[in-house]
């Protein structure tokens, strides 16, 4: 009874219990159990670490017979400690990545040229495709007197055609063996086309040897080998280069040949046994013969379309010509290629969960900015062919000028050249003139236009009417594109120059209490040089009564505060402090490399600021002007407050009530070599006007003769307190107009001075 029972309980669970023994007794069955001592090697082989470098079969059977082979492999932790009585070595890293991973540039690009040639065909070459390159060298034999500008020419100092290239390859190597993957040579008849390499160097496995141009058989002879023939360019592997490297001095010797190419494609030939190919890994070099008198113009086979390289180019005039010709043919392909993905989009708008209304116009560009709230409302610009009613000054309506100008005759010419593209030859327009103008500037898209043309339609049998129609274009933005900027540290010393005139002795306490605060105290690599500005009739007294003898006795307690700390001072006399001449007397007494800060005794030095001018100033690269934030006067913001309640709030946010003023350039950052250069560039235009100097800053000196980036951008870093300046009537009418913009702006908010007004009214009412 008790066995029915229990046997009652588990019948679920017997097939279970059954699959599992079954399971296991198969599994026991199809295992392979040893004993003891055994032949097979393979277990103990990998016990022992068989799979290990430096392992040996023999050893590894010893090691199992002594019984040790049975044992799991035990890893050795070497623990880390530092020993006190040795010196403490610093890990050396570099400074960029694709160093440390060993990562190189894919092509460097090397051109054969000569005395005769470096300053025409060499140039041209230059001109149309060495920017395009990572790195362009041309190699010549002997240098002219004058070397092309923006050119990198190495000399070897012989002319003979065979040992320029045994110079050049051996300083490839050399010099350069390490850093690239491909070296590709050409000569300076020789046009490239330089998008179409660099897509061939990406698709090649570059750990290959390979020699690859255009083959060609030697003179008489009957091998089967071939060489590269140079005036077609071509292609050579970093490891074909390191190879044939202990080879160079025994061919120069060993083999004679007028042709360089002849003599490199010997000498690979010879000692590496490879031949010239035009065809690996399924790519193909394509390259075409130019006639004696071709039109590039005229060119339209496949073969030329097609072309990595043309040969022979004969002068520079036809070379600019071929790379005309070639921006064609890639800005048609582009347009094709454009047109073809605006179908596949358009039909694959059926397919999305919005059917073609989710295809925006343009097809292919982001759609339009779609704001959440009122404020991000983007404004359209109203305009007609003479003015524009969105002025830079707040002014309702002015002339259009300049760019302004130019982008509406453009977008007007372009909208009446589609209307004929899409309609003829039905219909043929032309503008009589524009009705109405819209543009706004969408961040996501571009520039985007709203058109009212009247326009005279004309038909096929003469018929004419004037219509009015709306077009729609878009300047979209193009493919951002990253700038290379040179490297530059936060270690950089700056030194901040300070001009201070007689009405601003009031404001010299704050900053030296924030320089010394910001610098001093945290030991930054800052220097700080006083600039006294004396007008005539002071600077006559300066025996009897120095105006400035406050401000050198507040200079003299901190030097004696910090006794490593001077802070010199340069006395100037003059009636009207321009900013050039002030520099001009700095510039002279600092050494070419200063970064200089100049400053306003409103400006509150800060260590985030002295970082941002160190790493937004590079020297023969870029100047910073920064845009300061202003506050607004506290007596109109802060009128029905409690002073503890202003102050309370001025902690509390970074920024206090203020705006950014876009108006006052006194703020730069720059390196004395800069300023010196476009400065000499300046003193020709001085000679024809003395006054030219008086009407200029240093903002207007960089922008028109450095030729440098000039960085302008806001700084949150960089905050004033609200002073009403004073303008000086003696500068020029821009600075004095800048001048008296940033007080009145700077007052306060419309909506603060409007409370102001209507408070005044309701008193005067009352």
């Amino acid at each position: 009874m008790r066995l029915s029972s229990f046997l009652a309980v588990f019948r679920p669970a017997l097939p279970l219990i059954l699959g599992l023994s079954l399971g296991c007794s198969l599994s026991l069955l199809m295992v392979s159990w040893t004993q003891g001592d055994t032949e097979d090697s393979c277990g103990d082989e990998l016990g022992n670490g068989g799979l290990f470098l430096g392992s040996h079969r023999g050893d590894l059977r010893g090691d199992s017979r002594d019984g040790t082979g049975n044992e799991d492999f035990q890893p050795r932790i070497v623990p880390y400690h530092k020993d006190p009585n040795k010196p403490h070595k610093k890990v050396l890293r570099t400074r960029y990545i694709h160093t440390e991973l060993g990562i190189r540039e894919r092509l460097l690009v090397g051109v054969l040229t000569s005395r005769a040639t470096l300053n025409t065909l060499a140039v041209a070459v230059n001109r149309t495709v060495a920017h395009h390159f990572h790195r362009t060298f041309f190699f010549t034999g002997l240098r002219s007197p004058k070397v092309p500008h923006g050119m990198t020419v190495v000399a070897h100092g012989d002319d003979r055609p065979v040992w320029l290239m045994y110079e050049t390859v051996r300083h490839l190597h050399q010099h350069y063996g390490s850093d690239y993957d491909w070296f590709y040579l050409a000569q300076d008849d020789t046009y490239m086309h330089a998008e179409r390499l660099s897509e061939l160097v990406g698709h090649l496995s570059a750990g290959q040897d390979l020699y690859m141009g255009r083959a060609e058989e030697f003179i008489g002879g009957e091998e089967k080998a071939r060489y590269c023939h140079g005036g077609y360019g071509y292609l050579l592997s970093r490891s074909l280069l390191a190879r044939l490297q202990p080879h160079l001095d025994t061919c120069r010797n060993d083999i004679l040949s007028v042709r360089p190419d002849e003599w490199l494609g010997r000498c690979i030939i010879d000692y590496l046994g490879l031949s010239c190919v035009e065809v690996h890994q399924e790519m193909t070099y394509r390259y075409f013969e130019l006639g004696k008198n071709a039109d590039p113009e005229r060119e339209d086979s496949v073969q030329f379309k097609n072309a990595f390289t043309v040969h022979p180019v004969s002068e520079p005039n036809l070379m600019y010509r071929l790379h005309k010709r070639f921006s064609q043919i890639e800005l048609e392909w582009t347009y094709l290629q454009i047109q073809q993905l605006q179908m596949q989009i358009n039909n694959l708008s059926d397919l999305t969960p919005e059917g073609k209304a989710g295809a925006t116009w343009p097809i292919g560009i982001n759609p339009p900015f779609k704001p959440k709230t009122r404020f991000e409302v983007i404004n359209w610009e109203y305009f007609t062919e003479e003015h524009i009613y969105s002025c830079i000054d707040s002014s309702p309506k002015c002339e259009l000028r300049g760019a302004d100008r130019a982008d509406v005759s453009a977008v007007l010419e372009i909208a009446v050249e589609r209307l004929n593209e899409r309609y003829q030859p039905q219909l043929r327009f032309r503008k009589r003139r524009l009705l109405n103008g819209y543009r706004r500037f969408d961040p996501t898209r571009g520039m985007e236009y709203v058109l009212d043309l009247a326009l005279e339609a004309y038909t096929q049998k003469g018929h004419s009417q004037v219509i009015a129609k709306r077009v729609n274009l878009l300047r979209p933005l193009s493919a951002i594109e990253i700038i290379p900027m040179p490297y530059v540290t936060e270690a950089t010393r700056v030194q901040v120059i300070l001009p201070v005139t007689t009405q601003d002795q009031d404001y010299v306490g704050n900053f030296l209490d924030m320089y010394v605060m910001n610098t001093l105290d945290t030991h930054d690599n800052v220097l700080l040089t006083f600039l006294f500005i004396y007008d005539p009739f002071d600077a006559q007294r300066v025996s009897q009564t120095d105006v400035f003898a406050g401000i050198k006795a507040m200079i003299g307690e901190v030097e004696k505060r910090y006794g490593d700390v001077k802070i010199p001072w340069i006395s100037v006399k003059t009636e009207v402090p321009s900013q050039v001449k002030l520099m001009d007397i700095i510039s002279k007494k600092h050494p070419v490399d200063t970064l200089f800060f100049l400053a306003s005794v409103w400006t509150e030095v800060n260590a985030d600021f002295l970082n941002r001018c160190r790493m937004n100033a590079i020297s023969n690269w870029q100047v910073f002007f920064p845009i300061h934030f202003q506050e607004f006067s506290p007596a109109v913001v802060y009128r029905d407050q409690q002073p503890s309640a202003a102050s309370s709030s001025f902690a509390s946010d970074a920024l206090r009530d203020g705006r950014f003023d876009r108006h006052v350039f006194d703020e730069a950052c720059f390196y004395n070599a800069d300023y010196m250069t476009a400065r000499t560039k300046m003193a020709a235009d001085i000679l024809d006007n003395e006054e030219l100097m008086e009407s200029m800053d240093v903002y207007d000196i960089f922008v028109r003769y450095s030729g440098l980036h000039v960085f302008r951008a806001v700084e949150p870093a960089l905050v004033q307190k609200y002073v009403r300046r004073a303008c000086n009537p003696r500068f020029s009418e821009d600075i004095y107009h800048r001048c008296v913009l940033s007080n009145l702006e700077g007052l306060a908010s419309r909506s603060h001075l409007a409370m102001a007004l209507f408070e005044q009214e309701q008193a005067n009412s009352t």
